[in-house]
């Protein structure tokens, strides 16, 4: 057989011919790998059940509003006459505890504070800021006088406060570095720091500023 014969043969026989060249081969299956990823994907995201999601959401919820509570706004239940006719038993307040965080106290700011003596049943006071640091409060015959000056106060009722319903008087008195001289708007009717069981406030001892009441709703308004 006649050398180019049997090389005939084995192609007729065997489809020689038909082998793809040595790179043809890589690139098909390249190609289709690329394909076969574009159109199904080796990985797939596992979708989530709603109730994890569910339980996340709410587990995010809750630390918000436990970090809200704890260092931004906090609600207050007003319970007693100290601060009538501004605010009423049952009346509820939010303090923004931030604001002494941002700058000092100021004239009017109605203030929760802690009992910083500890000398009463309850924890946290409700009262008007009336003097601040390095001021002189007198108070006498239901007049506010801050460093010898007559003081207004706009917001006392004068069926409350008048002659004879005045509380304890106040010897002109200095108030203290970071302290403040805090007053009820129920003068007769108001432990503050006219008595020594309360005395001057100290910065770190008041919890945040009153600004809004928020119930009952009929009663709603800004401080």
């Amino acid at each position: 057989m006649a050398d180019d014969d049997w090389w005939t043969e084995a192609v007729d026989r065997f489809g020689l011919d038909t082998l793809p060249e040595p790179n043809s081969t890589l690139t098909s299956a390249s190609t289709s790998s690329v394909a076969g990823e574009a159109t199904h994907p080796a990985r797939r995201m596992r979708k989530r059940h709603p109730a994890v999601e569910w339980i996340v959401i709410a587990v995010l919820a809750l630390t918000a509003a436990y970090l809200l509570r704890t260092y931004v706004v906090q609600q207050f239940a007003v319970d007693g006459q100290s601060m009538l006719t501004t605010l009423h038993t049952g009346d509820r307040v939010l303090v923004n505890k931030l604001s002494y965080d941002l700058h000092d106290p100021r004239h009017g700011d109605i203030v929760v504070l802690e009992d910083s003596k500890q000398s009463l049943e309850v924890r946290d006071l409700i009262k008007r800021v009336i003097g601040l640091p390095g001021e002189t409060v007198e108070y006498r015959n239901c007049q506010l006088f801050v460093d010898g000056e007559e003081i207004a106060e706009p917001y006392l009722d004068p069926v409350l406060v008048s002659p004879g319903r005045c509380g304890e008087s106040q010897d002109p008195v200095e108030v203290a570095p970071r302290h403040v001289f805090v007053m009820g708007d129920n003068r007769s009717a108001s432990l503050d720091s006219r008595t020594a069981s309360i005395g001057q406030i100290p910065y770190d001892h008041l919890i945040g500023r009153a600004f809004v009441v928020v119930w009952p709703s009929s009663d709603w308004r800004w401080l």
